[in-house]
């Protein structure tokens, strides 16, 4: 392909390129497609998932307890279900699932002081899905427990759990288009407004604020690859200007896996404490559970922030879209909404007055809620009430596990392929703390310069599109990785997925990558 052929793939996303690198990858080839490209895990937390089918079976037959017809349950009942549930739980004690089925049971009543019949009930009604789901932000039960989760993983078991409000969606990205679209709606940003985005950053993140329904300027806050991908403080300091009305952030980053340093965050909240007390954040804290003693910002300027969290990456569960976004019952947002001109707030009486009594007392995470149904579809809001109960048994298998043993044995499998890609490169691996290792960025004219000199790596750049190394890695050697600079990440560096291949295969593709790279500087041996 020409390098003006090229130039026209590259003004689409990196995830669109990747439809075209996998097509290249796999016609014509008799080698092995090897795609690390988009973050889908390979591996499916097990024990959760039985309880989940174990429950499902509670479900059923306390829904066949009463026919209406045959063949037609009812609904279940709350009278002497901890007893029935106890009983289940007796009879089919050695199947898996169960164990953790029971640790809940005590969990949520001990520890929680929930009623344990209304936590089944919303339990056993959820997994039936026989109803709405009400309240339509979240199930009341799963509410605090999905709090206390995110309170023990997202914030060091340093906030309350219930200083948040929480709103189940349909993943990470439903909650960050529900986000982004409220904002709007209540005159908390405005199309042109100035918002910072911590770079490199996922993809689609640079490219939401430029569309039409937003028309956001934006500013970067680069993480700088010389101190370990971290913001040094004269980036930070871009947020002290007072233009700058929100700044987005994916944290631990994508595609450079690193969380904050701690010394970051202080500065964050120094700056926002003392500067910027209006600054709105919102902060994609996904790849968290990957690094011990993660903190969001969500603990750190809660007032500020808005939280998005997906459980799909740790649990090998992106096929069931559970996503949350919380929101700190004290925060600026539902103040500066307080704030807002009269004008805007009559307006915005309007848009609320089908749903809200008093329009004007809705929190921001409420109105949320119904913009994410367009208001007048409000009623039929909300995630599906079996999605939350597995978020629920998701949460609890953690909140139960006091070792960390699965989050010791999920870090594990991403770090060892992590050393086998680069011991194959033929590099040490690169040593980051707050390194998640789910992700890694090969900045291939950096490996070239190391590797070869400079003045190749200068040829390299000057006489190459910035896709040509992904590119040829997928035509030649049947390697799909991200094109890096699609994240704003150095020009031809390379997105490798630590999570979606086994583990041999980080071997072969560091191999691909060296290989690649040598014959490039054949080429220019040849030329020069």
């Amino acid at each position: 392909m020409t390098r003006q052929e090229e130039k026209l793939y590259e003004g689409l996303s990196p995830f669109e390129i990747k439809n075209k690198l996998i097509a290249m990858a796999s016609s014509g080839s008799e080698k092995k497609m090897l795609n690390a490209g988009r973050g889908n895990p390979n591996w499916v937390a097990l024990e959760p998932r039985y309880a989940f089918f174990e429950l499902g079976h509670f479900a059923v037959a306390e829904s066949e307890r009463h026919l209406i017809r045959p063949g037609i349950g009812s609904v279940p009942e709350s009278d002497g279900i901890v007893e029935r549930f106890e009983d289940f739980l007796v009879k089919r004690a050695r199947e898996p699932g169960i164990s953790l089925l029971n640790t809940s049971l005590a969990m949520v009543r001990d520890e929680m002081g929930m009623d344990p019949a209304i936590f089944l009930l919303e339990m056993i009604d959820g997994i039936l899905g026989d109803h709405y789901p009400v309240p339509d932000r979240m199930l009341r039960c799963s509410e605090q427990i999905v709090s206390s989760y995110l309170a023990q993983e997202m914030c060091g078991g340093k906030r309350s759990t219930d200083e948040f409000d929480l709103f189940a969606t349909e993943g990470g990205t439903a909650a960050m288009t529900y986000v982004f679209n409220t904002l709007i709606e209540n005159k908390l940003l405005h199309k042109g407004d100035k918002i910072a985005l911590g770079a490199p950053i996922f993809s689609p993140y640079l490219e939401i604020p430029l569309l039409n329904d937003f028309e956001f300027v934006e500013l970067e806050v680069m993480q700088e690859p010389d101190s370990g991908w971290q913001y040094s403080p004269q980036q930070i300091e871009k947020l002290a200007d007072p233009a700058i009305k929100a700044f987005f952030v994916v944290n631990p980053s994508n595609p450079t896996s690193v969380a904050m340093h701690p010394e970051t965050l202080q500065a964050l909240h120094e700056l926002i404490a003392t500067r910027r007390s209006d600054l709105i954040v919102l902060t994609d804290d996904v790849y968290g559970t990957f690094v011990n003693g993660f903190q969001s910002l969500a603990s750190i300027v809660p007032r500020n922030t808005i939280l998005v969290y997906s459980y799909s990456k740790y649990f090998g569960a992106t096929g069931w879209r559970l996503g949350v976004i919380g929101l700190a019952k004290d925060n600026i947002l539902d103040a500066a909404i307080a704030a807002l001109p009269r004008q805007e707030q009559d307006n915005l009486r309007e848009r609320y007055h089908t749903v809200f009594l008093d329009p004007n007392a809705a929190k921001l995470i409420d109105r949320m809620v119904a913009d994410s149904r367009t208001v007048a579809l409000h009623h039929t809001a909300g995630l599906s009430t079996p999605q939350q109960v597995f978020m629920v048994l998701l949460s609890l298998a953690c909140l139960a596990d006091r070792e960390g043993v699965y989050k010791e044995r999920a870090q594990d499998i991403v770090i060892e392929r992590f050393h086998a890609l680069y011991a194959a490169l033929g590099v040490p691996s690169p040593e980051t703390p707050f390194d998640a290792h789910y992700y890694t960025t090969i900045d291939v004219p950096h490996l070239a310069t190391e590797r070869y000199g400079e003045d190749f790596a200068k040829w390299l750049l000057e006489n190459h599109e910035p896709i040509d190394f992904v590119w040829r890695l997928a035509e030649e050697k049947s390697i799909v990785l991200m094109d890096g600079g699609g994240f704003d990440a150095p020009k031809m560096s390379v997105r490798v997925s630590l999570a979606n291949l086994p583990d041999q295969e980080y071997t072969a593709i560091g191999k691909g990558i060296g290989d690649l790279l040598k014959e490039y500087h054949e080429r220019w041996d040849a030329t020069s």
